[in-house]
């Protein structure tokens, strides 16, 4: 049962009017709501009567805040063992995007409006679109948390999908020797490898690890006779070890021949630790990713001529280079190694990449399955049978 009254009262600022809506809850408890309009209390009536016959109504009363309700979710992540990282990104999601614009909302007042207007807010202040679309992808599993936890009734976010402002910015398909190193690139790099670092980087060519499972491979899931690396954890970024970033990370790998004669040869040298890692620091514990930039990666490129001018110059009016690709850059090149040489077809290339769909696969390489020699040909085809006609 539920009504709609107009109500009157003077204020220190005057007469004032707002429209209450009187109902009951499914426990029979009475709540009061008032809005501005008609209208607004019209759709909110509607919406609270379906929650009650439902059972699933929360009143403003009772309500938490979604900064009350998010301190709840990171406790629950914690408890369910949640990679650090992740926990991490959701708590500076709280404290530099949520608390300021719509942290102290109660949960039964958000609305899909409030939502679209919380994204505005954030597009106002400057966040990338890339940054908006992390925030609201964890206002939406923020909000399915509260619906498992009886705190709300239905998930407002989730049909709110924010448009790719990044798509203007693509480049196409990934290109060799622009994207990822090029076959005379990759050549170079070896040749001029020495030391730990050339294991490192045989493997991350002839592989196409992620950089957190080079970091976190430890010796027992590398069978060098077999010839075969089995990926089956990874070191994070501050690192701690755990399972690689999906199910689908977790797989066997075939090793070239100079992956496994240089593995071998390396395992003689390689500082122990607890951990028994292929590529640890000379004390034998995790890598940092910035060391081995740092340390290998950057200087390495640019005394292998893997470089681009910054226009900058030193204090003896040399030219400064930067390195010119990423390290994950080696993992679109090896990729591009077994398309090309191996003939594998995508649902191969999907499980030795470890990528947790086909799509990921088609998205990142599907120009590299092309046959560009049979298109031209059709294309001559298509032609003749023009200028016949």
């Amino acid at each position: 049962m539920a009504s709609i009254r107009k109500r009157h009262w003077i204020s220190r600022h005057g007469e004032r009017t707002a429209w209450v809506v009187d109902y009951f809850d499914q426990a029979g408890k009475r709540h009061l709501r008032s809005f501005k309009t008609r209208k607004e209390a019209d759709n909110w009536k509607a919406t609270a009567l379906f929650e009650v016959k439902q059972g699933t109504h929360t009143s403003a009363s009772a309500s938490i805040t979604v900064i009350d309700c998010w301190e709840r979710w990171l406790d629950h992540c914690r408890a369910e063992g949640l990679e650090f990282g992740t926990i991490k990104q959701r708590d500076q999601h709280l404290k530099l995007h949520v608390t300021p614009f719509i942290g102290r909302e109660k949960l039964s007042n958000l609305t899909t409006l409030h939502v679209h207007q919380f994204d505005a807010e954030l597009r106002a202040k400057g966040r990338s679109g890339s940054m908006r679309r992390k925030v609201l992808s964890n206002l939406k599993t923020l909000l399915t948390f509260a619906q498992t936890q009886g705190l709300v009734a239905q998930n407002v976010a989730r049909a709110i999908r924010l448009k790719n402002e990044d798509r203007h910015k693509a480049t196409g398909p990934l290109r060799e020797s622009v994207d990822f190193p090029s076959k005379a690139e990759l050549r170079i790099l070896i040749e001029k490898a020495s030391g730990r670092w050339r294991p490192f980087l045989l493997a991350a060519i002839f592989t196409g690890m992620r950089a957190s499972e080079l970091r976190g491979l430890s010796w027992n899931d590398v069978d060098l006779e077999a010839g075969f690396i089995h990926v089956r954890q990874r070191a994070d970024a501050w690192k701690k070890m755990g399972p690689p970033k999906s199910k689908c990370g977790k797989r066997d790998i075939p090793l070239a021949p100079i992956v496994v004669n240089e593995l071998t040869r390396w395992k003689k040298k390689c500082p122990a630790g607890k951990l028994n890692l292929v590529f640890p620091n000379g004390a034998g514990n995790v890598e940092s990713m910035s060391n081995i930039w740092k340390r290998f990666w950057s200087p390495h490129q640019i005394a292998c001529g893997a470089s681009e001018d910054t226009g900058k110059v030193d204090g003896e009016s040399k030219p400064i280079f930067r390195a010119k690709y990423g390290f994950h850059m080696l993992r679109h090149a090896a990729a591009s190694l077994f398309i090309a040489h191996l003939g594998w077809t995508p649902k191969r290339v999907q499980t030795v990449m470890g990528h947790s769909s086909i799509a990921m696969t088609f998205d990142l390489y599907g120009h590299l399955f092309e046959d560009h020699d049979a298109d031209r040909e059709a294309m001559k085809k298509i032609e003749a049978a023009v200028i016949a006609a």
